[in-house]
Order: C-alpha cells, then structure tokens, then sequence
C-alpha cells in the first residue's frame, strides 16, 4: 500500500477521520469525542482525501446521496461479501442483518454478517448504520446508537419533498 495519509473532518455529529492514500479512502471513523461540532473540512493536498470530505459534507448538509470518490476495503472474502451487499441498500432505507445474510446466499449467517457490519472502516459510505435487527429496533454501530439514530433521521428528513 502507498503512503497512508489521514484528514479530520468536524460533522454535525463529531469528528470523522478519513484515512487513505493518494489513490483511495480506507477508512472513516468517528473520534471519541461526541459532542456536536461544526466546523468546516480543513485544508488537505491529498486530492482523493479532499473529495471524500466534500461528498461527507454534501451528505450531512442534504445534498449529496451518494458516494463516488474510490474507496477500497480490506477484509476477508466473507466481509466483502457483506459490504458489498450493504452498498444496495438505498439512501433513507433499512434492512435487517437476515436480509443482508439472504442477500449474500447464506441465511443461517446472521451473526457473521453483524460481526462483519461491525468491522466495516468506511462509515457512512458503506451504509452499516442502515442494517437494523429484525424487531426494527436499532442495534450496535461502531460510532454510538445515538449516531445511529441521527444518520437514519436526517436520511428520513432528506428524503421529504
């Protein structure tokens, strides 16, 4: 892998660190810190860094929907699988960790497919905070439940006409 190069980007929700090389993002993740922030991208001469944060803010601003800056994802065949799988799922819309096992062709994986939910390094991008428990009730995310929650919320509230 090229030189590995990491931005900060202040969200409505916290801050977010983008890591990645020159050509694509391996991970965004929220910081500890969860208080609301709201400051602006900060300056970065990585191109493929600087878009990532560009789409981000289109995304929590209601204007972006989304993604096309590259990103790679590293991780067993099995955790592709799921990934890949969690990008189908539509802006604004949820699905259970049954239907992503289904959807992948193996029903009986229901706790892998949390398991590998959980280990997902591109928050948001990869849309793990879609993927709710078959009750419909909110279940773990890696950035807080409460984050969770505000993500389906402004995708419901951006979605109106």
């Amino acid at each position: 892998m090229s030189e590995l190069y990491v931005m900060k980007y202040v969200s409505p929700i916290g801050e977010i660190e983008i890591q990645g090389t020159n050509e694509a993002v391996y991970s965004i993740m929220f910081s500890n810190r969860n208080e609301l922030l709201t400051r602006a991208i900060e300056e970065v001469p990585i191109q493929v860094l600087a878009e990532c944060a560009i789409q981000l803010d289109e995304y929590f601003k209601g204007e972006g929907f989304e993604f096309t800056f590259p990103y790679a994802f590293e991780g067993t065949d099995f955790q592709q699988k799921v990934w890949n799988a969690l990008v189908s799922v539509g802006y604004g819309k949820t699905t259970a960790y049954k239907d992503i096992a289904l959807a992948i062709g193996n029903e009986k994986a229901i706790r892998a497919v949390g398991s590998a939910n959980g280990k997902n390094k591109l928050s948001i991008v990869i849309p793990c905070h879609r993927i709710i428990g078959s009750n419909q009730k909110l279940t773990g995310y890696a950035g807080g439940l409460w984050r969770k929650e505000w993500l389906l919320q402004h995708e419901k509230r951006c979605l109106r006409p």
